[in-house]
């Protein structure tokens, strides 16, 4: 693994735009983005349009300023772990440095193993939601984890996520955690390893890739 310690979010956001793709980009790439397509990312990715600026949406925001909460909670409720937070540092696959991540959290279990955390909020609209939440994860958030995985080749990863929606007109929340060993993700990892270097080829190229819709 590699790592550019950068101080600051400018720097972030200039090295970040040339490095290659980033986790929250990944889905897309595999048709798991219900956002954005593959097609749009490489768009942007090779300057043919502008990538919309998310930064001041009201749910972009909340989980940006919640982040360092939950964190904080995780490291309460999970003593096992040692946390580092480097919020600006890029992490990179030697073999394919185009993939990279900057990580929520950075865990050391007792054993000196190394792990990613990562951190979401998110929130349920319809009672069908829940069924992305049933014994699984969004594939979105599942995706960014695999990338993560190979971006760093940390051992093991932690998604924690805190979920709000309404019940009796009340609003509730609720904190779930999820962990994966990478052993047990080599497959998955080798398939998007895969796509992902086919397409970093075809934005090198400035070759169109075919529109992968997703599921729905």
């Amino acid at each position: 693994m590699g790592r550019i310690e950068i101080n600051n979010k400018a720097e972030w956001l200039k090295v970040r735009a040339v490095q290659g793709i980033g986790g929250s980009e990944t889905a897309c790439i595999i048709g798991k983005n219900p956002y954005k397509s593959n097609l749009t990312l490489w768009q942007e990715k090779t300057g043919k349009i502008k990538p919309e600026d998310i930064s001041e949406k009201p749910a972009v925001k909340y989980g940006k300023e919640a982040e360092k909460h939950i964190r904080a909670l995780f490291a309460l409720d999970y003593p096992e772990y040692s946390i580092e937070y480097h919020e600006f540092d890029i992490l990179f696959n030697d073999d394919y440095p185009f993939i990279f991540c900057t990580l929520d959290g950075e865990l050391t279990d007792t054993n000196g193993r190394k792990g990613v955390l990562e951190i979401k909020t998110t929130g349920i609209q319809r009672s069908s939601q829940w069924a992305e939440w049933d014994n699984r994860v969004p594939d979105s958030y599942f995706v960014q984890i695999l990338h993560q995985l190979i971006a760093t080749g940390y051992d093991f990863a932690v998604l924690t996520v805190q979920i709000k929606y309404h019940k009796d007109g009340e609003l509730r929340k609720i904190i779930r955690s999820y962990k994966w060993e990478r052993s047990e993700l080599i497959d998955d990892m080798e398939y998007l390893t895969k796509k992902e270097v086919e397409f970093w080829q075809q934005i090198q190229e400035n070759k169109t890739p075919a529109l992968i819709l997703p599921e729905i």
